[in-house]
């Protein structure tokens, strides 16, 4: 029986957001004012559609792209958690469940020789269509009222667990890390023997503290706040 660590991209593995950061790829650094308020509560992935069309009638091209994004830098310890569950893929496997883009994540790993700690990446599809234009679709439909129109994270995270059940792999435990509201909604289906990590002081770290203020929901896995990789590689050497 393995430990299955479930990682978010942006702002957990990444110190910073993948989809805003590509923005620097363009002359001005910035997007046009029209532009920027275009985006749609729950509709980031037509946002950033608009956002890389915009990129593509700049003429800025993949290699000039893919550039600018494998500098984007990792979060403090993350390299280390990686190349720790490379290491230990005999007690660990390890996904990432992102709002970012497979060409994105990819590069990212690639440019710092961390794809091989990922077992699996669930995003939204992203490819150059026929014109050199990055393009981007949504992941999936789905009928959860609290995610994003293109991804709920507990009903991919479901479909993984439920899946490696079919092939014979059964995790002992889920070790969920992340820092956004969208890393919520997969909390509520991990169990006990499970744990949660929220990045200290953002998003997720302050939907819980408000969840066990209250009393109204009841959170089953534990909960143990992160700052850095070296948290998390503490909580998976613990039993």
């Amino acid at each position: 029986m393995k430990t299955l660590v479930v990682l978010d991209f942006d702002h957990t593995v990444i110190d910073d957001n993948s989809d805003t950061w590509v923005i620097k790829c363009t002359p001005e650094q910035a997007l046009p004012y029209g532009l920027q308020n275009t985006y749609e509560k729950g509709k980031w992935t037509e946002y950033m559609g608009r956002i890389f069309s915009y990129i593509g009638d700049l003429g800025i091209k993949e290699g000039a792209i893919r550039s600018v994004m494998e500098t984007v830098p990792y979060t403090d310890g993350m390299i280390e958690l990686l190349r720790f569950i490379s290491e230990n893929k005999e007690t660990l496997d390890c996904i990432i469940i992102s709002d970012a883009n497979t060409l994105f994540i990819e590069w990212i790993l690639h440019a710092a020789d961390m794809h091989c700690a990922i077992d699996k990446i669930f995003t939204n599809p992203a490819y150059f269509d026929d014109r050199g234009y990055l393009t981007v679709r949504c992941f999936h439909s789905h009928t959860c009222t609290q995610c994003p129109v293109n991804l709920c994270k507990r009903k991919v995270l479901q479909s993984f667990i439920e899946r490696q059940l079919t092939d014979g792999v059964k995790y002992q435990r889920v070790i969920y890390v992340g820092d956004g509201r969208n890393d919520f909604c997969p909390t509520n289906c991990l169990k006990q023997c499970d744990v949660v990590m929220p990045r200290k002081g953002f998003a997720l770290d302050k939907i819980i503290s408000e969840v066990n203020f209250k009393k109204c929901e009841h959170l089953n896995p534990r909960v143990v706040p992160w700052t850095s990789g070296a948290d998390i590689i503490h909580v998976i050497n613990s039993q």
